[in-house]
């Protein structure tokens, strides 16, 4: 069955992919810290992905809704805490890959959207997990300081669980830096969605799509 459940990203690596940092900033789950720590856009990537991690994990400590999987409560954050952070829209364009020039602006905005409701009704469950051993390391950031897309390193730990490897993709715009990709255990979201997006899309077009991300948000 199209979407989602994919044999090249199993849900069980899903699952561990949001508590990584997927859907609710691309960098959630971070040491703790008071919440709305003011954001930095132009410092240090590694910097800048921890403050926004920090201040999502609060939010979600702090929110039994969202911790229950309240859809309504994890819009709210999303939009809050991780949207100003992420270019979900460079994000949505790289998967769908060459279909993207071919869809019009009002096709995009509503691909944008489908796939933003689609990340969170997907990986909402896993928020129950959050705890107070919840972490995320950020690594020394060690690329070109001038390079306007960077990767930066991270090791999120859970308690006894085994450490996860992490990696955010960050470009560096005139508003400062967004972060549009991420990788867990060697599988990039971007390339992941890109080949089921291209499956959907030559079948049913791009309205075909739509209405399979919109019907899974359902």
């Amino acid at each position: 069955m199209f979407f989602v459940e994919t044999q090249s990203l199993p849900i069980a690596a899903l699952r561990r992919v949001l508590a990584a940092g997927l859907l609710l900033g691309f960098g959630l789950f971070a040491s703790a810290a008071r919440a709305d720590t003011p954001v930095d856009p132009n410092s240090a990537p590694n910097e800048f992905v921890q403050t926004v991690g920090n201040n999502a994990l609060e939010a979600i400590k702090h929110s039994a809704k969202a911790r229950q999987g309240d859809l309504a409560e994890i819009n709210r954050l999303v939009d809050k805490y991780v949207l100003p952070y992420v270019d979900l829209a460079k994000t949505t364009r790289l998967a769908a890959g060459r279909y993207w020039r071919q869809a019009t602006p009002q096709q995009q905005q509503q691909l944008v959207q489908a796939f933003k409701g689609t990340l969170i009704r997907t990986y909402s469950g896993a928020l129950n997990k959050v705890t107070d051993q919840t972490s995320l390391s950020l690594a020394p950031f060690r690329g070109d300081p001038k390079a306007d897309d960077v990767v930066v390193h991270s090791q999120l730990s859970r308690g006894n669980a085994p450490a996860v490897g992490v990696d955010y993709r960050l470009e560096k715009t005139p508003q400062g830096w967004k972060i549009y990709d991420l990788n867990v255990e060697g599988i990039w979201l971007i390339q992941n969605y890109r080949n089921q997006f291209a499956e959907q899309i030559s079948q049913n077009g791009i309205d075909g799509l739509i209405k399979a991300l919109n019907e899974r948000n359902r």
